[in-house]
């Protein structure tokens, strides 16, 4: 399979430099997620806040061996990891960085809430990538969008190591790949591929059309994905269920929010769902 590659559009992060009440999304940032459907932030983490993610993501793969990414589902040549909000501070900090989750709300509300925070590591040596989809097989309704993804680039994403690949403006589609493509792992005229260094956070509308390509390189391939959702739409992992009695009291009003954990209509929202997912079986 033969990608197309282009340039895409980035945004440096001189915020990273100042205080993080100083920040505000711009508005070419918010015309490029409207009209493309993502941004790419570049630097959105600085070097310790890379470092510790890193860092705990690969002891839980350690720890948890073959239950990792037991809350949630497997996946077929690649490692996942699910619950971390559960599994770490730095995870707590990272799913309500300012700069990231100021853009997630320009997608799906100022009221958005977490809906799943995984890990997932690429094998190395594979020929075959994901399937295009779109987040828990998402179709904007009468409300518009509802669903956001985040991916946080703990490696660099080259061109071989298996880079997401994204069709701009596809969230503005009504229609998801499989609907409409007979082979939805084949190459699309208009794709892209993303390419980024570590501390990357790309900031994505989640009814775009996207998936993971193929990692031919000889070394796994590592990232974060937190993925956010509209206030009255399930989360894709309950956090009230999943998140232990001493983790829930030890966090802010602020991510009890971000988390709904004192939100009736999430419990009932969340409480029965089964699982969705883009892709996964």
């Amino acid at each position: 399979m033969r990608l197309h590659i282009m340039a895409l559009f980035s945004v440096p992060f001189e915020w990273a430099r100042a205080k993080a009440h100083t920040y505000r999304m711009t508005l070419e940032q918010q015309q490029h997620l409207d009209d493309q459907g993502y941004v790419i932030l570049e630097s959105a983490m600085d070097t310790a806040l890379l470092h510790e993610l890193r860092t705990r993501i690969l002891e839980l793969f350690d720890e948890e061996g073959e239950r990792a990414g037991h809350e949630f589902r497997k996946e077929e040549h690649a490692h996942r990891l699910a619950n971390l909000v559960d599994k770490g501070e730095v995870f707590r900090r990272a799913i309500a960085l300012r700069p990231v989750l100021d853009l997630v709300k320009h997608v799906v509300g100022d009221d958005c809430k977490l809906s799943s925070l995984n890990a997932r590591s690429a094998d190395p040596g594979i020929d075959v990538g994901q399937p295009l989809h779109v987040d828990m097989g998402a179709i904007p309704d009468e409300k518009g969008y509802w669903v956001c993804n985040t991916v946080w680039l703990l490696d660099d994403f080259t061109p071989d190591n298996g880079p997401t690949r994204m069709i701009p403006g596809s969230h503005k589609w009504g229609t998801r790949p499989q609907d409409v493509m007979s082979d939805p792992y084949a190459a699309h005229p208009q794709e892209i591929l993303l390419i980024a260094p570590a501390g990357t956070v790309v900031v994505m509308n989640a009814h775009m059309w996207h998936g993971g390509t193929a990692n031919r390189t000889s070394s796994p391939r590592l990232a974060m994905h937190a993925f956010y959702c509209r206030h009255d739409k399930p989360q894709q992992q309950y956090q009230k269920q999943l998140l232990r009695p001493e983790v829930q009291a030890s966090v802010s009003p602020q991510l009890r929010s971000l988390l709904a954990l004192d939100d009736p209509l999430n419990d009932e929202l969340s409480s029965t769902v089964t699982v969705k997912s883009g892709f996964l079986k």
